[in-house]
């Protein structure tokens, strides 16, 4: 399932939480809407990318540790082996952005978010009060877009969630997500991530290992971003390119290639570990960087599960929780506004395709899948 979902996951990070609601929740059902909007909410506050610590954690979840490493890769490795063999061949990139089949899953991906986002407001802002928290923050995360307004705006949310909503007679306890790990093994993996951020560029400094420090560059980048995506660029643009590490002709080119590519963002990793000038490069210089970068993910959500699980069974923070859900709808629909919309309906056409997506997933029950193959080859043809 994870590797259908690495072949066919075009659109970004918000699209990518589409793609898994209708996969895991709506089809399969390995979980319900509630744990998983809790879930969302616990990956957008940590630190990395928000889509693929959800994936993580629903393979932790279903089949421990080996599961969160099967899901992991199964997800990533399509997008990751494509931008390396871009790479190692250093093919011509232009124009790719205008290529009529990306076009096609940009208005797709539309679609696939706007689906994902009216299901979950359904059942998490069915009411007035939380329905004014997602527009609240909405609105917030529109007039201050950034990482650090959506923290705050989840922080914010479980406030007014706490002291402001009351409690649901009807809740008989958070959906079960129950997870595989003790909290001896959480502890560990906390402090590990901790001690590898300080260690890491000591470490850098007191060796001349090029290894060492391309593993550092690639976990700091990892480990000191919110939100994932496109903002995790301008951290790997000051680690790679002034470092001389990749030329900066070579870093757009990298960007560009991980603009076309199914998967999370953050294999852009593999593409510049491949095009490194000193040091591992090729292969192996990819596969240190890609391990690198995703290394914290994996750390802080086998740490923060364990945790977590327990607080969403406490009353008071399943109070918390309703109003971080409904700002979860909010970060989500804003997220549909900007970029998924306005880089994905540019025209007429593409507005149309859109359309089309929504009305095939929410009418006609088409798997996502099954949309992003056919947005993709009318794109093609069409555009």
């Amino acid at each position: 399932m994870f590797l259908r979902l690495g072949l066919t996951s075009f659109g970004g990070p918000v699209a990518h939480l589409g793609y898994f609601r209708e996969a895991f929740v709506v089809r399969r059902q390995w979980l319900g809407e509630r744990a998983y909007a809790d879930l969302v909410a616990l990956c957008q506050f940590l630190p990395g990318p928000a889509s693929s610590q959800v994936g993580m954690a629903l393979g932790l979840q279903r089949a421990g540790v080996l599961g969160l490493l099967a899901a992991w890769t199964a997800f990533t490795l399509p997008s990751a082996v494509v931008l390396v063999v871009l790479a190692l061949g250093l093919t011509a990139l232009g124009g790719t952005e205008e290529a009529g089949w990306i076009r096609g899953l940009l208005a797709v991906a539309v679609g696939v978010v706007a689906h994902a986002v009216i299901g979950m407001a359904r059942t998490l802002a069915p009411d007035l009060a939380r329905a004014l928290i997602a527009v609240v923050a909405l609105v917030a995360v529109l007039l201050l877009p950034g990482a650090l307004t959506q923290v705050g705006v989840i922080v914010a949310t479980g406030l007014v969630g706490l002291l402001w909503l009351r409690a649901d007679p009807t809740d008989t306890g958070p959906d079960p997500f129950p997870v595989r790990v003790p909290r001896r093994a959480g502890i560990a993996c906390l402090a590990a991530f901790g001690a590898l951020l300080v260690a890491l560029p000591l470490l850098t400094r007191l060796s001349d290992s090029s290894a060492l420090a391309l593993v550092d560059a690639f976990y700091r980048a990892g480990a000191l971003v919110f939100g994932g995506g496109h903002v995790v660029l301008p951290l790997l643009q000051a680690d790679t390119v002034a470092t001389g590490l990749v030329s900066q002709d070579t870093f757009l080119a990298g960007y560009s290639a991980a603009q076309a590519v199914p998967g999370p963002l953050f294999t852009v990793a593999a593409f510049l570990g491949a095009s490194t000038t000193s040091g591992p490069t090729g292969i192996a210089g990819a596969a240190i960087a890609l391990v690198a970068i995703f290394l914290p993910a994996g750390l802080l959500v086998v740490g923060a599960l364990p945790f977590w699980e327990g607080l969403r069974r406490d009353r008071r923070a399943r109070r918390a929780l309703r109003g971080v859900n409904a700002g979860v709808v909010g970060i989500l629909a804003a997220a549909l506004v900007t970029p998924v919309l306005s880089e994905g309906v540019t025209d007429v056409p593409t507005g149309l395709l859109a359309i089309g997506a929504l009305l095939a997933l929410s009418v006609v029950k088409v798997p996502a899948w099954a949309v992003v193959i056919a947005g993709g080859a009318v794109g093609g043809l069409l555009l």
